[in-house]
């Protein structure tokens, strides 16, 4: 049976040689093109070379850390970025997320999580925006255009990281309407992470920041508390008004 993913190129940055090798073999055993990088330097490098389709990244490495390459990997794009953290190093979990990372492994893993975190992140990336067409226009402040992947606030552009623009775009496909803890970890981020409530949270609150005008009194995404959010349900009030 064909892997959906077969020949998906993937970059491991990691100054440990053993951690390259069992990535390696585990991901090559699973049908995945494997490139490698033992520092920051020799990681751009493959990256201008290589065009990966996803990026391993360490976090604790010499010279340049994963958190400077991280920034150098958004200036030039969008690639998916899964990094590799330590064991209890929360800070580094939510600096990698604050940075744009996609997501994150926390060493020791089992080759069986490896595999399921590199295909959720490709998965959910490349999704497409689905059915939502033209320029939705929620007020006179925020319009928003998913088929330009394009966010308008008071008329200029707000860059949105592709995680929130995936969360944005499922809370505005769903207006009025509330949209489980459970349902926008499935769709945003994938079944795998059905367990992991915080990615919501830190997520909402990284849109409102960029959206709302008042993010700890929010007009546009709403709490339903114990159950999940709904955006405002812009629709309706168009019509009413």
């Amino acid at each position: 049976m064909q892997n959906e993913f077969d020949r998906r190129k993937i970059l491991v940055v990691d100054d440990e040689e053993r951690m390259v090798r069992f990535i390696r073999l585990n991901l090559e055993h699973d049908g995945f093109l494997v490139r490698e990088a033992f520092n920051g330097k020799e990681a751009l490098q493959q990256l201008r070379e290589e065009a990966p389709d996803l990026i391993l990244l360490d976090v604790m490495m010499p010279g340049l850390d994963g958190f400077e390459v991280l920034q150098m990997i958004r200036e030039a794009g969008k690639i998916p970025v899964l990094m590799l953290t330590a064991k209890g190093e929360e800070d580094d979990r939510v600096r990698g997320l604050e940075l744009g990372a996609d997501d994150y492994i926390t060493k020791p893993f089992s080759p069986r999580e490896l595999v399921s975190r590199v295909k959720a992140v490709l998965r959910r990336t490349e999704t497409s925006s689905g059915s939502m067409h033209g320029l939705i226009e929620v007020d006179d402040r925020l319009k928003i255009d998913f088929d330009r992947r394009e966010i308008w606030l008071e008329g200029k552009i707000v860059k949105l990281r592709p995680t929130e623009y995936r969360l944005l775009y499922h809370l505005v496909q769903n207006a009025g309407w509330v949209v489980t803890h459970d349902q926008l970890l499935t769709k945003v981020w994938g079944y795998e992470y059905r367990d992991e409530p915080h990615y919501v949270r830190l997520y909402i609150n990284y849109l409102r920041k960029k959206l709302e005008a008042d993010p700890a009194n929010p007009r546009y995404i709403l709490t339903e508390r114990g159950v999940g959010y709904r955006f405002v349900d812009f629709r309706r009030e168009s019509l009413s008004s």
